[in-house]
């Protein structure tokens, strides 16, 4: 995934959540920014950090994907010419189209998320947990974030909608739709996480 990414010509950040597989050491030599977690803290909390690393460096947006394969990092220079030119603060590469291929609780969670954004806040999105997305600086700074696990993408869906930022998806197919052969995502458990954070924030 980070060759793929270099070979677009723009800088990449690896963030290494704790991490025991040897990450760091597969990135080392390669022209890449490397922030580490001295323990696993957790998909939001590597988010935050690379938040934090991309404001620090003045950047005016960053994309976000997960390393495991799933994304295709062909599609980052899209995702970001059609943020800009749609001045949206969020947009969310959507893999709606495969909902069918993802199976047990991410498939209703993905449909039922859609419709809840939808029915709550008025945004068209197509796919509230794609890990794939355009943040805007202006968003990063804008909104202070608390959750450490995966329920940070939802999170930061309903905080950026309270505060009026936009919020969009584009049509981007997924290599690997369901994902759950690579994923670290917990069904039960962090599909709850990500259901109390909709009501708390909504």
């Amino acid at each position: 995934m980070v060759r793929e990414v270099l070979a677009l010509g723009v800088p990449c950040l690896v963030v290494n959540d704790g991490s025991t597989d040897g990450t760091a050491a597969a990135v080392a030599g390669l022209p890449v920014n490397l922030e580490s977690h001295a323990t696993n803290r957790g998909k939001g909390a590597a988010l935050r950090t690379g938040f934090a690393w991309a404001l620090r460096h003045g950047f005016a947006g960053m994309v976000t994907l997960d390393a495991d394969g799933q994304h295709d990092p062909q599609a980052i220079p899209r995702l970001v010419a059609t943020a800009r030119e749609r001045g949206t603060d969020i947009l969310i590469a959507a893999r709606h189209g495969q909902f069918g291929e993802m199976a047990g609780l991410r498939a209703v969670w993905n449909r039922f998320g859609v419709w809840c954004m939808r029915k709550r806040t008025g945004f068209t999105i197509t796919d509230s947990q794609s890990g794939f997305r355009w943040y805007s600086a202006r968003l990063l700074r804008g909104v202070e974030l608390a959750a450490t696990g995966y329920e940070l993408e939802m999170e930061i869906l309903l905080k950026a909608w309270r505060a009026g930022f936009t919020i969009d998806s584009f049509p981007v197919a997924a290599r690997v739709a369901d994902g759950r052969g690579t994923s670290h995502f917990r069904p039960v458990r962090d599909t709850w996480n990500i259901c109390m954070t909709f009501l708390r924030y909504m």
